[in-house]
């Protein structure tokens, strides 16, 4: 058995200030074996909510593994955004915005960042995939220890959610997904709509799964905030979406999802 905690949409600045830290209890409190943030963790990427969101990961248990959001992004600042739009988060969660990997015996983790300083188009919020660096994570995903399970990390879903409050609208999402679903990827981990979700990747083998997680912020979309819990063994993965009731965190939604081998067994 593993466990993954999955937060994700932080956004330091409007942070659910219970919530927020609620979780560093639930998460000091719950065995696991990897604490996981799947972007945004600030609002507009001022200073000051960058030390608030460096202090929160800080006193995560470790290990940590960050990702970059759209919202990471020095949001006044153009020179930044322009030339270095990924030095503030990584000065203040310590973890580099490309390339980002974990590995263990049981599990292994790799970031892509789908998140830019500007694009040419007018909603800067929305996702691009580099497929160079996809092909660069599905290869390293694919060198997994065996049994590991695989996870592959960034902000925006790579395939869109029927019935989300927003969209994600990744360039090349698609492309991507098949990749990460031929390289043998169990888990594509997500946030950005704020929702939780688990589906079906309908793609190669259709065996791997896309993930989303809600937020800890008052930026609700339809649901309260919440995390992800995820369990696995050699035959499933269990998603649970934990969510805020007011005064504590309880399990809400509950997927259950088949591995791969476990899949090609009972066939």
């Amino acid at each position: 058995m593993g466990r993954v905690i999955q937060f994700s949409d932080v956004h330091f600045g409007c942070e659910h200030v219970r919530a927020v830290a609620a979780a560093v209890d639930y998460a000091h409190a719950e065995p696991h074996d990897l604490v996981l943030i799947t972007g945004d963790i600030t609002q507009r990427g001022l200073p000051e909510e960058f030390a608030a969101a460096g202090e929160w990961i800080r006193a995560m248990p470790q290990p940590v593994f960050v990702t970059v959001g759209n919202h990471d992004v020095p949001y006044w600042d153009v020179t930044a955004r322009l030339f270095w739009p990924w030095r503030a988060f990584e000065r203040a969660t310590g973890h580099p915005a490309h390339d980002h990997e974990f590995r263990s015996p049981d599990l292994m983790v790799r970031g892509v960042t789908t998140a830019r300083g500007w694009q040419a188009r007018l909603n800067w919020s929305k996702g691009v995939i580099d497929l160079d660096q996809t092909r660069r994570a599905a290869e390293a995903l694919r060198r997994a220890p065996r049994g590991a399970l695989r996870i592959l990390a960034c902000h925006h879903p790579l395939i869109e959610m029927i019935g989300a409050p927003m969209t994600g609208e990744v360039k090349r999402g698609e492309a991507a997904a098949l990749i990460f679903a031929e390289a043998g990827v169990d888990l594509i981990t997500t946030g950005h709509v704020h929702t939780p979700f688990a589906l079906n990747v309908d793609l190669s083998d259709r065996c791997s799964y896309a993930v989303g997680c809600g937020t800890l912020s008052r930026r609700e979309r339809g649901a309260p905030p919440g995390f992800n819990r995820i369990d696995w063994d050699e035959r499933e993965m269990v998603v649970t979406s934990v969510i805020w009731t007011g005064q504590r965190f309880a399990d809400d939604q509950v997927w259950r999802l088949p591995r791969r081998r476990a899949a090609a067994a009972s066939t």
